[in-house]
């Protein structure tokens, strides 16, 4: 008897151990973004906000892509192969961009999705860069780099939005006990 009490008392102590060093979910992100002043995941004005300023709050990964408009490796972000129900958001600004719905296996590496959120979510503006002639997908909150869009999804739109992992946030559904796994 004395066993099983000890054997009950060292798991008991293990569960609550873990319990007190995970953190709490944070369903703003706002623990995360303490010192991005501009960080708002309801606030949709549009921002000013010089790259100087931007390069002294956003993580140095988040701001090469958002700002120096960068490329993460294919096959190597951290939602290129999600499939949990949920909600996009950008990095850097906290603008809600896309629906886990309307995110698609494009096998280029890259989350793609087919639509955003709102019309308004994102912005289109022509990029010539790299000898190609595409067209970037900003934040229509911040202006940061998220992608490039192409004219090869799938219906309805027919449109692949290629986003990298590092500028997105992803929120999973309150429903969702999979914690985004």
């Amino acid at each position: 008897m004395y066993k099983l009490i000890t054997l009950l008392v060292i798991i008991a102590a293990l569960f609550f151990i873990r319990c007190a060093n995970t953190p709490a979910k944070n369903n703003n992100n706002m623990g995360e973004h303490k010192n991005n002043p501009y960080y708002s995941r309801t606030d949709t004005t549009h921002l000013n906000v010089s790259d100087d300023e931007w390069k002294k709050i956003l993580p140095k990964e988040v701001y090469y892509i958002a700002r120096d408009k960068g490329t993460e490796y294919a096959f190597t972000g951290k939602y290129w192969k999600t499939d949990v129900k949920g909600t996009y958001y950008c990095a850097v600004c906290g603008n809600e961009l896309f629906r886990s719905t309307a995110k698609f296996a494009s096998t280029c590496g890259w989350p793609s999705f087919y639509e955003t959120i709102r019309p308004n979510s994102v912005r289109y503006q022509r990029d010539s860069s790299h000898g190609m002639d595409r067209t970037e997908v900003l934040c229509g909150r911040c202006d940061s780099h998220l992608g490039h869009i192409f004219d090869d999804g799938p219906p309805p739109t027919n449109k692949r939005f290629c986003m990298n992992s590092a500028v997105l946030e992803f929120e999973p559904d309150a429903t969702d006990t999979t914690g985004g796994k």
